[in-house]
């Protein structure tokens, strides 16, 4: 146990060490070292060399935004697959990523700035989830809550995403349409302190709430009348970790574009190394995801010249990669 409690410490430690080497522009681990030291502890150069501004200003940010963005999307899936009691549920079951998308892809075709697509992308996922809960509650009465819960996500995201491709529509396809188009297959290109700063606040109010209410989840996965002959509300229980994860999904997605299959593939590797129970599940799911997409993102900016979106790169990591842990439940293994 306490292996595994250091293992899992010191690896996204470890990866965010080494991305700070790696790049377009290549660094020894003595220039990071001294980079570092400079910039905590100062010196007497009133100007920063080419290594300093290259780990402070650009990657340590970066770095910094793909453990915090990976980590969200993980924790959030794991926590939607536990009170859905389904593997296959990712955390933009409910619309969020669809209703920022939309918000994003609005604000950039009436010319805000960054500050103001990110407001609109965090504002439209937590509408569109907002859209959804309300609908369920319209409609409590006619059928299983949980199942409504998912077909209204299921509907919300569908309508958003419609508005999507409305906004690309009529966007100019010169100037406006590319950067939608890049925006929505996601990156962290751009990322600043600022940016880690608006989307720490509620990706670590969301985690917290998560943490704190991971025990009750292991009772949930019994069913909801057990769960509430053991004492559990059920209902309050299931909208607290909605609210949870809904607000670090957006968050997340506010500021790195759509990044699918991080919330849907990495829960099922995570409860394949440290089990189902929520109480170690959810921090060793955060840690999994910030370090995966953390590797991703080296890969998105080292491969090749131009960077590729992560969207595109977590897809193609991430759909083979799951259909295997398919393979291995259907043969009798754990997923």
């Amino acid at each position: 146990m306490v292996k595994a409690v250091l293992l899992f410490g010191l690896l996204p430690l470890l990866v965010a060490f080494l991305s700070l080497l790696i790049g377009r522009y290549p660094l020894a681990p003595d220039a990071v070292l001294t980079a570092l030291g400079r910039h905590l502890f100062g010196s007497g150069q009133t100007t920063p060399d080419a290594a300093e501004v290259v780990v402070v200003t650009i990657r340590l940010p970066r770095i910094a935004a793909a453990l915090l963005v990976g980590a969200a999307l993980a924790t959030a899936g794991a926590a939607f697959q536990g009170i859905f009691r389904n593997p296959l549920v990712s955390p933009d079951i409910l619309g969020v990523a669809a209703g920022a998308g939309f918000g994003a892809a609005l604000a950039i075709l009436l010319g805000a700035g960054p500050v103001g697509i990110q407001a609109a992308a965090f504002g439209g996922g937590l509408l569109a989830v907002t859209t959804t809960w309300l609908i369920t509650r319209w409609h409590a009465g006619e059928g299983d809550a949980v199942l409504v819960l998912i077909l209204a996500g299921v509907i919300v995201g569908t309508v958003f995403s419609a508005l999507i491709a409305l906004v690309k529509f009529v966007a100019d396809p010169n100037n406006v349409l590319p950067v939608i188009t890049f925006w929505l297959m996601g990156s962290l290109a751009a990322v600043s302190g600022r940016d880690l700063l608006a989307a720490g606040l509620p990706v670590g109010a969301g985690l917290a709430c998560l943490l704190l209410l991971r025990w009750r989840l292991n009772l949930l996965a019994f069913g909801d009348e057990e769960a509430r002959a053991l004492g559990v509300e059920v209902e309050r229980l299931r909208f607290a970790v909605v609210v949870g994860a809904t607000l670090m999904t957006a968050a997340a997605v506010a500021i790195s574009g759509v990044i699918g299959l991080v919330g849907l593939v990495v829960p099922h590797v995570t409860r394949l190394l440290v089990g189902p129970d929520h109480r170690v599940l959810l921090p060793a799911a955060a840690v999994m995801g910030g370090t995966f997409l953390l590797l991703v993102d080296d890969v998105a900016r080292s491969l090749v010249a131009a960077e590729i979106p992560l969207g595109i790169l977590t897809s193609l990591i991430g759909a083979p990669f799951f259909l295997s842990l398919l393979g291995r439940a259907r043969n009798g293994g754990a997923a």
